[in-house]
């Protein structure tokens, strides 16, 4: 079924009048990636066709949404063809790759569809509402030969890409402790606030923030602890969200989504034996660490059973702390369209696992129980 609504406010809002295509020949790269856009709202046109509009690397050729409006517009800014129907998209044999970009109760089937029908696909976070709809995707993609991808795009932003490398270098000393943040005082009332759209702030912001924090605490959570609230938003959804996982060598990630947040906190703050990093909502970095060869060994000191009066607590308050502050500005800075890109046409590795987008889905999972 099409749906066509008359002056959809979004669609208005996604395609202004400026962004429309001036029939001027874009430049074009001979062998660019051909894709099909499936769901043109707030992900596919706002984000997906946002960022490749300005990549020769790929070209949205196609495109199909239940407001047929929708799809005319985005013909008209990047000269792509306008599908009624889903399934007449998915017979165009110039698509190379679907990309799935609808509500996240549609992902499943609309990317099992696409694979079955043997086409490559891209499906938008969440891959799925729970760990079983994941399984039934990687099934079908094993099955039919196809390539799967999940656009977890985030894993490619300056804060998480900096804090990597920070751990990495050691400056932080053994890691401990990891604290994600994020949200502010939003009443909310799109679908995105319905469970029977796949709402809710553990499907939404809650992908980006468990796949951080599962690349940071060793790749997989062996306890998980959560609590769901609705508070501000509308409908039936969470808009609050507070996980709690340990990885496999310990370090412990606490993860908060906060749709009412009347005050802001540190989107990042790292913690390890040797120092702390903290990032800002500005992306700006603030490190405190030391040098471990510089200290003394500390031991204990069991001589005297008692502490007497006005003394300290033992060991040394003369630490030779570094500080700095600074934009984050991570040495690698690799693109997530330009890694799908040289995947899918030279076959590298692409950086986001389908194992690793599993492993997201099982914490999802554990955490709605």
């Amino acid at each position: 079924m099409v749906l066509k609504v008359a002056n959809d406010p979004l669609t208005a809002a996604l395609f202004p009048v400026h962004k429309v295509h001036d029939g001027r020949p874009r430049p074009k790269l001979k062998n660019a990636l051909r894709v099909g856009l499936c769901g043109i709202g707030r992900s596919g046109s706002g984000m997906v066709a946002r960022d490749l509009a300005s990549l020769p690397q790929i070209r949205v050729v196609a495109g199909f949404d239940l407001i047929q409006d929708r799809a005319r517009q985005l013909s008209a800014l990047c000269g792509s063809k306008a599908y009624p129907s889903y399934d007449q998209m998915l017979r165009d044999t110039d698509i190379e790759l679907i990309i799935v970009a609808t509500r996240s109760h549609e992902h499943v089937p609309m990317t099992l569809r696409a694979l079955r029908g043997g086409r490559d696909v891209l499906v938008e976070k969440p891959m799925a509402l729970d760990l079983a709809g994941a399984d039934k995707l990687i099934a079908a993609a094993k099955k039919h030969g196809r390539r799967l991808f999940v656009r977890h795009n985030r894993r490619f932003d300056l804060p998480f890409l900096q804090a990597r490398e920070i751990v990495a270098a050691g400056k932080l000393g053994k890691l401990f402790s990891v604290q994600l943040r994020q949200g502010k005082y939003q009443r909310r009332s799109d679908w995105q606030t319905l469970k029977k759209f796949g709402g809710g702030q553990l499907l939404n912001w809650g992908p980006h923030l468990v796949d951080w924090a599962l690349q940071l605490i060793g790749g997989a959570a062996v306890d998980v602890w959560a609590d769901l609230k609705l508070i501000a938003a509308a409908g039936d959804a969470e808009d609050y969200v507070k996980l709690l996982l340990r990885g496999p060598t310990g370090i412990v990630a606490d993860i908060e989504i906060n749709g009412a947040a009347a005050l802001d906190q540190p989107p990042w703050l790292l913690m390890g034996s040797q120092g702390s990093l903290r990032i800002d909502a500005e992306n700006r970095c603030s490190l405190r660490y030391f040098d471990a060869r510089r200290l003394s060994k500390l031991k204990p000191d069991d001589a005297t059973p008692t502490t007497r009066a006005g003394s300290h607590f033992g060991g040394s308050d003369d630490i030779p702390w570094i500080e700095d502050e600074f934009p984050a500005a991570p040495t690698k800075t690799p693109n997530f369209w330009i890694e799908l890109y040289k995947s899918m046409r030279r076959g590298t590795p692409f950086p986001v696992t389908l194992e690793q987008a599993r492993e997201t889905m099982r914490v999802i999972s554990l955490a709605k129980k």
